[in-house]
């Protein structure tokens, strides 16, 4: 399977993205238990809201724009360019959603805090990419190119997850004004307006408006994605030029900062205790269990029914790895964790859930992968 420039692109910022993000929240972690006083620098008030209020609302927006990119450059000539390419992914990626939800909800029902079913639902692009990227060519190139889907796709459903399960309040006009910035654009995209400052002006201005409207304003960042032309997809497309910038500035700038700004937990001796809570053990039984059998139980249904066919070079078992590689949440499930309670203590007991998810998610999948490897290198 040949993979385009652009892809490799994707494909190796994320993966050096992801250590990164490995180096971050270790010493996020490390400081902030040492020196506690660390922790308020995230909280300093600029223009009415605190710092890491800036780096979810508003930087992550431009990482949803990149998610966006990828995602409109799947579906016009990447892996999502026909049924017979998207279904498997698509299929996969959304038992990946379903069945951690599940596992989440059947934990907390009698609990009360089934807000949280969105926090397993995630996959961290970077993290996964980035575990992957660690065995070389002993993986086939197509399941770097199924699970970089996959995880596109996932981050499309927190995104809509967000947009449904975590918007409060609604202010009709501030929704109606963004929504129709965004109708503009779609106008100057479909008169060939080729030039990149149009779009991005009224990003800005589409973004100020979301964020006022109390639906998410990260989601500016999709929308804007697919109002900017793509055209055939080449080096001189908006959408192409937009990309290649954003690849570095996310992996090595957004990303790690929201690590920092969103890491920075201090860990009481006793942290072990609340491990055996309902919403974390929700949290860590869906990424752990319910990701990989989400993944692989939709897929294999859908092989069955025909509705799908496994790529070349991609065996049952290369799938059960991405199954837990698709487990690392990382970014989005403390994204969505945030959204999802209001009490310090339970946001800070859903973190720590989720990295530890996370980490183990990232040790089986990369030691599965490799087991199976051993005997059958890919010069593919």
């Amino acid at each position: 399977m040949k993979l385009t420039k652009l892809f490799v692109d994707f494909f190796n910022s994320e993966r050096a993205g992801g250590l990164i993000l490995i180096f971050c929240t270790l010493f996020s972690l490390v400081v902030t238990n040492i020196l506690p006083s660390y922790g308020l620098i995230w909280h300093v008030e600029i223009a009415n809201h605190h710092l890491v209020h800036w780096i979810n609302d508003g930087l992550m927006a431009i990482f949803f724009l990149l998610i966006g990119l990828e995602l409109e450059r799947e579906i016009y000539i990447g892996e999502l360019s026909s049924l017979k390419n998207a279904s498997l992914p698509l299929l996969a990626a959304l038992g990946g959603m379903v069945i951690p939800a599940l596992v989440y909800y059947m934990i907390n029902v009698n609990g009360g805090n089934v807000r949280g079913l969105g926090v397993p639902m995630a996959t961290d692009i970077a993290f996964a990419l980035g575990i992957l990227s660690l065995l070389g060519n002993r993986v086939p190139n197509a399941l770097k190119v199924f699970l970089t889907a996959l995880a596109v796709i996932d981050d499309l459903g927190a995104i809509i997850v967000i947009a449904i399960f975590y918007t409060t309040t609604i202010s009709l006009l501030n929704l109606g004004i963004a929504l129709g910035i965004f109708a503009v654009l779609i106008v100057f995209n479909r008169l060939k307006v080729h030039q990149l400052w149009p779009y991005l002006a009224g990003g800005i201005a589409m973004w100020y408006f979301m964020l006022n409207s109390g639906v998410h304003a990260t989601i500016t960042g999709v929308l804007l994605a697919f109002a900017i032309p793509f055209g055939n997809g080449d080096e001189r497309s908006p959408s192409y030029k937009l990309q290649h910038h954003l690849h570095k500035p996310v992996a090595f700038f957004i990303l790690p900062l929201f690590a920092l700004a969103n890491t920075s937990i201090i860990i009481e001796s006793d942290f072990y205790y609340a491990l055996g809570s309902a919403i974390s053990l929700g949290i860590m039984a869906g990424l752990l269990i319910g990701k990989p059998t989400g993944i692989v139980l939709f897929s294999f249904i859908a092989t069955r029914l025909k509705l799908s066919v496994l790529p070349d070079h991609l065996g049952w078992k290369h799938l059960i790895g991405a199954g837990f590689l698709g487990g690392i949440g990382f970014t989005m499930s403390i994204f969505i964790s945030l959204l999802a309670f209001d009490d310090i203590d339970l946001i800070d007991q859903s973190k720590i859930s989720v990295m530890i998810a996370s980490v183990v998610a990232g040790l089986i999948g990369f030691a599965w992968l490799k087991s199976i490897s051993k005997t059958n290198v890919i010069t593919e």
